[in-house]
């Protein structure tokens, strides 16, 4: 009986040392290629290039960043353009995948500056994070010196990954106001739900800390999020609604997801963001 204990014993000893092996391993892996988990990019001519161009009078814009990086970018101007909006996408892909959203934001009178972070699509560089919030930064400096924007009208829509630095861009930069859609608080409450198993977040660099920097804003928020989000839950959402100040405002989509935001709102969606635009806008 005893030999059998002991051996129960070594054996589950064994197992112990083994899933702590694993467990130490697989966070020395995440934290080597940190950057490797967090971004996704897609490079030119992967996409739905040849879709977009059937957006009306979509022009092509290279745009050099502080630190001499050049991303490629995407124009529609709109006809009696009641504002502009700066789009920063998610992690993944690049500005072709979302050509369906940036069409529609032209057909509801919006000017649509959608760009590519470093490393995606036909951009230079690789991802950083202080690389995308250079880039972010370089792209509304390149939409307000467009003859067709009035700089008192540009928003920045920021979704998912995006909207950590759009919130960046808020901060450095004098805007309308910000529409989040489908953004977390920070990378570390992310990893939580992602490897809740592993430590990783005590030891990541990336921190796009969101939720600091929107205390500092004191500019109107339109924050979207699917309800059944199952990337970004809607509670990490939620959080960084009330971490803002006033005025804010927050939209929850009935059964959406993480990417299917504006398929999901409909119209709905469309005119939740006009009213928004049209609440600071009408004042100028």
């Amino acid at each position: 009986m005893n030999r059998l204990v002991r051996r129960g014993l070594g054996l589950l000893r064994s197992l112990i040392i083994a899933a702590v092996s694993a467990l130490i391993i697989w966070t020395i892996v995440l934290m080597i290629f940190e950057e490797k988990f967090i971004y996704f990019p897609q490079k030119y001519p992967k996409g739905a290039y040849d879709q977009a161009r059937s957006i009306p009078n979509l022009r092509d814009c290279w745009i050099k960043t502080k630190d001499s990086v050049t991303i490629h970018a995407w124009f529609a101007p709109a006809e009696s353009a009641r504002a502009t909006l700066v789009v920063s996408h998610g992690n993944a892909g690049n500005i072709s995948h979302r050509y369906l959203l940036l069409r529609s934001l032209q057909r509801h009178g919006f000017n649509v500056l959608m760009y590519d972070y470093r490393g995606y699509g036909r951009s230079e560089g690789t991802p950083t994070e202080d690389g995308i919030y250079k880039d972010g930064l370089a792209a509304y400096d390149y939409a307000v010196s467009l003859p067709e924007v009035k700089p008192e009208r540009v928003f920045l829509w920021g979704t998912s990954l995006g909207g950590a630095v759009a919130i960046d861009v808020a901060t450095h930069r004098q805007v309308a106001g910000l529409i989040l859609e489908s953004t977390f608080t920070s990378a570390k409450d992310v990893a939580r739900i992602v490897y809740p198993f592993l430590p990783v977040q005590l030891f990541m660099h990336t921190k796009l800390n969101s939720l600091e920097k929107i205390r500092t804003l004191s500019i109107p928020i339109l924050l979207i999020h699917g309800a059944h989000d199952s990337i970004i839950p809607i509670g990490l959402g939620r959080k960084l609604f009330n971490a803002a100040n006033e005025p804010k405002d927050f939209y929850e989509i009935p059964n959406a997801d993480h990417n299917d935001t504006f398929f999901m709102g409909g119209d709905d969606y469309f005119a939740r963001v006009d009213r928004f635009a049209a609440s600071i806008t009408h004042h100028q």
